[in-house]
């Protein structure tokens, strides 16, 4: 025998709490496939996300709203809902959240080296930057300035091999992490490559060159994106997490 809840608006609201929250989690989902694959501006794949993100924040606020009157017993029904609510719509929430405070939190700065004065120029990777938002010029003395002040650390690795090994290392390390690597000049003492995000598919090219140094060589690594007034401190993190592995390699 069907028993009718004793609390039918808040199960409602309840269940539409759940509604929203998978919506939410779908356009949030859908935004990167959406720019990768099929080809839609960024600014609009983004802006599709925030949109994914209001909606998930409103299935969470309905579903707190609704965990209590929906508590169990009494013939009350809902509460699994506004929890599933509150877990769905969070967890789709988390990811625009944390890019819109590291919005606000980064420098904007989508061109990364560690030699500012005379950072390694794009060969290969220029060609491929046809269309690309991004000038591949280095942005200048200023942007030298704030990645300093950013990001002290990013800096040149000293290497107490040679140039030749030098450069099968950084090839190795390179490889490791992925990268598509579109340019090996062992001859010029440099490698460029191409790194892909999973989401979004957003591309940054990548130069690296080795130069002698004493006995030992001087690499230098150069990170830039092709779209983003700030890369939200990816290249920054890409050429620490390169140093770490060049400098651990045997």
């Amino acid at each position: 025998m069907f028993v009718r809840p004793t609390n039918p608006v808040s199960h409602r609201l309840a269940r539409l709490a759940f509604v929203l929250a998978c919506v939410g989690a779908l356009v949030v989902g859908v935004a990167g496939p959406m720019h990768r694959f099929a080809g839609l501006d960024v600014d609009i794949a983004i802006g599709v996300m925030r949109y994914g993100f209001y909606i998930a924040v409103a299935g969470v606020a309905l579903g707190v709203a609704t965990i209590v009157p929906t508590r169990p017993g009494d013939r009350r029904r809902g509460f699994v809902a506004a929890v599933l609510a509150i877990a769905i719509g969070a967890a789709a929430a988390y990811t625009p959240l944390s890019w819109f405070q590291r919005a606000q939190q980064m420098p904007e700065l989508n061109d990364i080296s560690t030699d500012i004065a005379n950072p390694p120029p794009l060969v290969v990777t220029l060609q491929l930057r046809r269309g690309a938002a991004n000038s591949p010029a280095w942005p200048g003395t200023s942007a030298g300035v704030l990645q300093r002040s950013a990001y002290p650390d990013i800096v040149p690795v000293i290497l107490a091999v040679p140039p030749a090994e030098a450069f099968k290392r950084v090839d190795e390390v390179a490889m490791a992490m992925g990268w598509d690597v579109v340019a090996r000049a062992p001859a010029d003492g440099r490698l460029e490559a191409v790194a892909t995000s999973d989401w979004f598919g957003f591309r940054d090219d990548i130069v690296v060159r080795i130069r002698p140094d004493g006995a030992g060589s001087r690499v230098d690594i150069r990170s830039k994106s092709r779209s983003g007034e700030s890369d939200l401190g990816v290249n920054a993190q890409r050429i620490r997490e390169f140093t770490a592995r060049l400098k651990a390699t045997p």
